[in-house]
């Protein structure tokens, strides 16, 4: 009791004899102590109130100042925070109810109060005060918190909605309070909706992922916290639920995710296109060579090799799509103006789509530029074409925009792929059948399609991909079944020196000169020096890289030229080059491989690699290298 602080009380009360009374009563009572000041009018109740600190007023409604339900409007405009109590005669109640109504935590009937009375409702109305700031306080906390924060009673109806359910689902409180929470935020309440409802009422809470839909019909994705908070009896009372939005993380997700699958599926092609690139070499070689060779042959075994020639060719054709899409093509790489492509795209579109197909063509009026292989750009967008061609068998309309877009950090944080920079966007859409949620995951996959057998390989997408992927792009889609599918490809905006073109010169025959053939492949060596020596060159043959070194050690003041193979058993090809060039620092080689080996990536110097020929090659490709390289001066 010593130390225990006063209670510090205004009483304003112009009328003496109610002033001692109260005076009286407090001072018998000895449970707490008190502290009573007091003040004659309102003004100089006001004054008092803004030079101490008081923890409650005892406020008459009747004051020489100030009359009735105005003495406590004026006070209580003034001072929010000290907890009033309003003292009144018994004619006069309803005026003490209105003014409890309106703010005041309680009132005193004169001629009714006891010391006992007097003290309880004094502490009443402190701590009632309290508990007011207290709600206030976590209500604040409440609307400015970044979560979505509501409470619904036992029949999912809405009781409190704080700002940040405003901001994620549109809607404001005053449009919700009194709502069913399944009709405003479920498109199909009864799956997630009431197998979580369920799981609540078992364990008093629940948490998880739900679908959700917006006041504008945006479906999103949030990850929702359920309190069930019961009553005295044990009876449901009210839910709390506390809602983030993932929509965007989940999107990055699923990018991140199909990226990995793809570049899984990526490294088993290259694997495959390797092997097949191989098999094929030897194949398209001794096609062309023996339709030189033998030239007594009927036109029926002629045409059956062409036939082998076409076949091979055509099948290393769709192995290099593969490896398009497993590594990303490298080829040559100029400054480009996308609007020339757009305008060959347009020209073939209209030549050749049906009549029913409707073009339209924009393209901004100062494109950037931007560096690319003007040939695998070709054959991305007219790729998108014939998808969105296909997609409209019945005709529709097919548009083709370029633009100059600038990603910021905010968009790059939403794509996998993109980072912040300048870019050329070429969208190509249609109004056709659109893509199923089902499939939308696989387009980009190799070999998917959803053609009819014989009418498509599923290579045209991955291919795209890869290609887009090689000139540090990315491709975004989007897709509404009987709407349309939209494909945007972004190019970054990179002026670089352009590439000098280098002229194609007619393959000349040899001179007797000794080459150094290795690969891990018999069919491939055999048929590489069957090639060389009918266009009179001499050639040395090794199995691997060992067998290479020996041979060159032997032989290396006669060898003019080593084409190895990048892939090869015990010593690589890469290992072979530089144990070669340790031998002879100005030795000519020709890498070859079936994975499109990127030695561009590497310098030229490091690894001593003059040019390089990617498996399988036709036999005008490898004399051509073959003269090149020969007839370059160190």
């Amino acid at each position: 009791m010593e130390n225990q602080a006063p209670i510090h009380v205004l009483l304003i009360e112009d009328n003496p004899g109610d002033r001692r009374l109260l005076q009286e009563l407090l001072r018998d009572v000895t449970s707490v102590p008190i502290k009573l000041d007091y003040s004659d009018c309102l003004r100089h109740g006001l004054e008092r109130l803004s030079s101490e600190h008081f923890d409650v007023i005892l406020l008459d409604l009747f004051l020489p100042d100030s009359q009735g339900f105005t003495t406590f409007t004026q006070l209580y405009q003034r001072e929010r925070e000290v907890p009033i109590v309003v003292t009144t005669g018994l004619n006069d109640e309803t005026l003490a109810l209105k003014a409890v109504q309106e703010g005041a935590q309680d009132y005193l009937v004169k001629g009714q109060i006891t010391g006992e009375l007097l003290v309880r409702s004094i502490r009443y109305a402190i701590e009632r005060k309290r508990a007011e700031q207290k709600i206030r306080e976590q209500a604040a906390l409440l609307d400015i918190a970044t979560d979505a924060i509501l409470v619904r009673d036992a029949q999912n109806q809405i009781l409190f909605w704080n700002k940040g359910a405003e901001k994620l689902y549109g809607w404001k409180a005053e449009d919700v309070i009194g709502k069913p929470v399944s009709e405003l935020l479920y498109q199909d309440p009864q799956h997630q909706f009431q197998a979580a409802q369920q799981e609540l009422i078992l364990n008093n809470e629940w948490q998880g992922e739900l679908n959700q839909i917006t006041k504008t019909g945006q479906e999103i994705i949030v990850e929702s916290r359920w309190t069930l908070v019961r009553d005295d009896e044990g009876q449901p009372k009210f839910i709390l639920v506390v809602s983030t939005d993932v929509t965007g993380k989940k999107q990055l997700e699923a990018q991140f995710f199909r990226a990995q699958r793809l570049e899984s599926i990526g490294t088993l092609a290259s694997g495959i296109a390797h092997d097949l690139n191989n098999i094929l070499t030897p194949v398209l070689a001794t096609a062309q060579l023996l339709q030189m060779k033998l030239v007594d042959l009927d036109q029926r075994s002629l045409q059956m090799l062409q036939v082998l020639e076409t076949n091979a060719k055509r099948g290393a054709e769709l192995v290099k799509q593969v490896l398009s899409f497993a590594r990303g093509v490298e080829g040559k790489v100029t400054i480009l103006q996308i609007k020339h492509l757009i305008r060959e795209i347009q020209q073939i579109v209209r030549e050749t789509f049906p009549k029913s197909i409707e073009l339209q063509v924009e393209t901004a009026a100062h494109l950037w530029p931007v560096t690319g292989n003007a040939t695998q750009l070709h054959q991305v967008l007219m790729n998108l074409c014939v998808n969105a061609r296909d997609a409209m068998p019945e005709g529709g309309k097919l548009n083709i925009k370029a633009e100059n877009l600038t990603i910021d950090e905010s968009y790059a944080r939403l794509n996998f792929d993109a980072k912040p920079g300048n870019y050329i966007a070429i969208t190509v859409a249609d109004s056709g059948m659109g893509i199923s949620k089902e499939l939308f995951e696989r387009i980009f996959e190799p070999f998917f399609t959803t053609k009819e057998l014989g009418k498509g390989t599923g290579l045209g997408l991955s291919t795209a991909l890869g290609i887009i992927k090689s000139h540090r792009g990315f491709i975004t889609v989007c897709s509404s079944l009987g709407k349309g599918t939209q494909f945007k490809v972004f190019l970054p905006a990179v002026i670089a020196d352009s590439d000098s073109e280098i002229s194609v010169s007619d393959v000349c025959l040899g001179h007797q000169e000794l080459i150094l053939v290795v690969d891990d492949e018999a069919p491939i060596r055999e048929v590489t020096k069957a090639s060389l020596e009918t266009y009179h060159y001499r050639v040395l043959t090794a199995c691997d890289g060992v067998e290479a070194i020996a041979l060159y050690a032997q032989n290396q003041d006669d060898i003019r030229l080593v084409i190895v193979d990048m892939m090869m058993p015990s010593i690589d090809g890469p290992t072979t080059i530089r144990t070669l060039k340790e031998i002879n620092p100005h030795i000519k080689i020709i890498a070859v491989s079936g994975l499109l080996y990127n030695y561009q990536s590497t310098p030229a110097d490091y690894l001593g690699i003059h040019s390089f020929l990617p498996k399988p090659y036709a036999l005008r490709e490898l004399l051509q290298a073959v003269h090149e390289a020969l007839t370059l001066v160190d």
